[in-house]
């Protein structure tokens, strides 16, 4: 058996993230894992507390909070495995969900990472993730397939090869990120798993999802339903991502497409539910783009560094 790191970041929810690790200690289908929690600058501090509750378990401290990417960076720099399993705090294990991904990596060399099935959390039998279709780069738009759909194994037969993994749950072979590099941390949240994705592909690897292992989530426990933090980097982001895969000619397409219909769009929303200050939120986001490069590691925006 291979040995599986996995890896989950906790900020600020310390009750999700136990129990997430008391659904992670109750497997014993697969026994060749080890779990690494990074808590990234939580306040008050959870370590100390969890390193006496479980002690099989390994903890990193970040002073500071790096987002998703640098989180999880931090646990693959720590982690042992061949096989890497990043997977967010808020969702719940099944039995055999390491066993299946392990196996489709061991079965399958071809493959750099591969998702399961996830399904709501609070919405049993409901799907979230059978896949995704690629992103246009005209629109800046892909989508989910499956959402939000009852799962009555309508896709339980499309188990293969999917445009990009799911960051609330992947599993990654290590050589593949050795080639392709660490997660993208300028994201900081949102679209690196995606930016990820391409980049294990141009790597040489397939992404996978593998529709018999199965997922728990318990969708936007880490954000919420709707923040400005979540508005910015979900437009920052878009943007960043086409402009970081997508050819010269083509981007400027997009830009077009983004000003004349995504952001009057945008704004007419905010004013619809009355949400005025999401608008300076929103041009942030744009603004970024216009005075930084796309690599700059400033986010542009406050994240309780």
């Amino acid at each position: 058996m291979p040995l599986v790191s996995v890896i989950t970041v906790n900020f600020n929810h310390a009750p999700v993230t136990e129990a997430l690790l008391q659904s992670l200690l109750e497997i014993n289908v697969y026994q060749q894992i080890e779990v690494i929690v990074v808590d990234n600058g939580s306040n008050p501090d959870p370590v100390p507390a969890w390193k006496a509750r479980y002690p099989g378990v390994s903890f990193i401290r970040s002073e500071r909070n790096t987002g998703f990417a640098g989180g999880n960076n931090l646990g693959i720099r720590q982690a042992k495995g061949d096989y890497l399993f990043l997977v967010n705090n808020d969702t719940e294990v099944t039995a055999s969900l390491i066993s299946l991904l392990a196996e489709t990596l061991d079965r399958h060399p071809s493959v750099g990472a591969v998702s399961p099935k996830i399904h709501y959390y609070d919405h049993p039998g409901m799907l979230q993730y059978a896949g995704y279709t690629p992103v246009n780069y005209y629109t800046g738009r892909n989508r989910c397939i499956g959402q939000f759909e009852q799962d009555h194994g309508q896709y339980d037969d499309r188990s293969g090869a999917t445009a990009y993994a799911h960051g609330a749950a992947m599993m990654v072979r290590r050589e593949a990120v050795e080639k392709a590099g660490l997660m993208d941390e300028n994201y900081f949240l949102y679209y690196e798993e995606l930016d990820w994705c391409a980049r294990i592909r141009q790597a040489g690897y397939e992404i996978w999802v593998n529709m018999q292992a199965l997922i728990l989530h318990k969708e936007s426990v880490s954000v919420g339903k709707k923040t400005a933090l979540k508005e910015y980097f979900m437009n920052r982001n878009r943007i960043l991502f086409v402009r970081k895969h997508a050819p010269a000619f083509v981007f400027t397409v997009f830009c077009c497409y983004f000003m004349l219909a995504v952001v009057p769009r945008n704004v007419l929303l905010y004013i619809r539910e009355r949400q005025w200050g999401f608008i300076p939120v929103l041009l942030k986001a744009i603004g970024w783009h216009c005075t930084h490069r796309a690599d700059s590691k400033d986010l542009g925006f406050p994240v309780n560094r």
